[in-house]
């Protein structure tokens, strides 16, 4: 507490935890609709965008290598499942019937999302989808402290939503289940492991390399 002209003022301190951050960009073509929104031109019309995603880790401590996360292993499952999106149709489950079944129809690569595919809601699913990835693999090399932090999914230049932990997980949001979360064969196929979502649906746990330390 301090006293200034005769007022008494209480301080309170809070304690900020502090971590380091990288981010990893990824990008990928996708087509939607939005049911329900404000724009006309988005809730009734099939369009498309050129997708930009950042996901953020943070740790406390760096591995072996001195990083938190080495960019190198995000090239593997994360990108994977974000590549899923690219040139795919992505529609809500709970949309007509009719226009599901001609999605699935005419286009080789889609996906069925338990909520709408909103900016938003791309940046919550991604969050769910890569936190479970981190959660089931296996460090290797000293980047046990990773951890998600959050997801940046750019719809277009000018427009992008953000999702921390507490969003994507947040049941007023829309609660997202993995497995409500379907991709069509082909987009499973073209995965380094074709089996990676059954995997990760199953709680199989993915291994990252062994690293012979140089330095010591």
């Amino acid at each position: 507490t301090c006293r200034h002209s005769g007022l008494l003022i209480q301080t309170r301190l809070t304690h900020w935890s502090i971590h380091m951050l990288i981010r990893k960009l990824f990008k990928f073509e996708n087509a939607h609709i939005v049911r329900n929104c404000s724009s006309e031109r988005c809730r009734s019309s099939i369009h498309g965008h050129s997708y930009k995603v950042e996901v953020l880790l943070e740790a406390d401590a760096l591995d072996n290598g001195q990083m938190v996360y080495d960019f190198g292993l995000m090239k593997g499952t994360i990108r994977d499942v974000i590549d899923a999106f690219d040139h795919a149709i992505c529609f809500w489950d709970k949309d007509d019937a009719e226009y599901i079944r001609l999605c699935k129809a005419f286009s080789a690569r889609w996906i069925a999302m338990p909520v709408s595919p909103s900016a938003e809601q791309f940046a919550r699913v991604f969050f769910v989808l890569i936190d479970q990835i981190l959660g089931q693999t296996m460090m290797a090399n000293g980047e046990s402290d990773v951890r998600l932090h959050s997801i940046i999914a750019h719809e277009t230049e000018t427009g992008y939503a953000q999702a921390f932990r507490h969003d994507a997980y947040n049941p007023r949001m829309g609660e997202i289940k993995l497995a409500e979360i379907e991709f069509s064969a082909q987009c499973q196929q073209e995965w380094q492991d074709p089996a990676m979502y059954q995997k990760l649906l199953t709680g199989i746990q993915f291994n990252n390399p062994v690293i012979q330390q140089q330095v010591k």
